[in-house]
C-alpha cells in the first residue's frame, strides 16, 4: 500500500496501515500481530474501530462489483495488463436497465 503513513500527520498510521495489510494478506500470524500492535498502541476499541473500517471498504468494493459500476479511468489504466491475464474483460457487463 505505499509508504507507511509517517508523514500522514495521523497518530499510529504505520501500525493502522500494517493491520489493513495484514487484515486484506493470507498470512494469519501477520495478522495476529497486527491485531496485537493496534490493541496495544491504541486498545481493543480502536482495534474494533479499525476492522470495521476495513470490512466496509470491502463492502462498499464488493456492492460497486456487484451492481456494475464502471471502473474509473486510472484504475482502468493501471490494471489493464492484470486484467487482461486474469480474463477479467471477457466476463462482460449487466446490460443497462430498460426504462419502465
Amino acid at each position: 500500500m505505499g509508504e507507511k503513513g509517517d508523514e500522514s500527520g495521523i497518530p499510529d498510521a504505520a501500525i493502522l496501515l500494517e493491520f489493513a495489510e495484514a487484515a486484506i494478506g493470507a498470512d494469519p500470524a501477520r495478522l495476529d500481530a497486527a491485531r496485537a500492535a493496534v490493541i496495544e498502541a491504541m486498545g481493543g476499541a480502536a482495534l474494533s474501530d479499525a476492522a470495521a473500517v476495513a470490512a466496509l471498504f470491502n463492502a462498499i468494493d464488493r456492492v460497486a462489483d456487484a451492481t456494475g459500476i464502471p471502473l474509473e479511468d486510472d484504475k482502468a489504466a493501471m490494471t489493464t495488463e492484470m486484467r487482461a491475464h486474469l480474463g477479467i474483460d471477457a466476463m462482460g457487463t449487466i446490460p443497462e436497465a430498460a426504462d419502465a
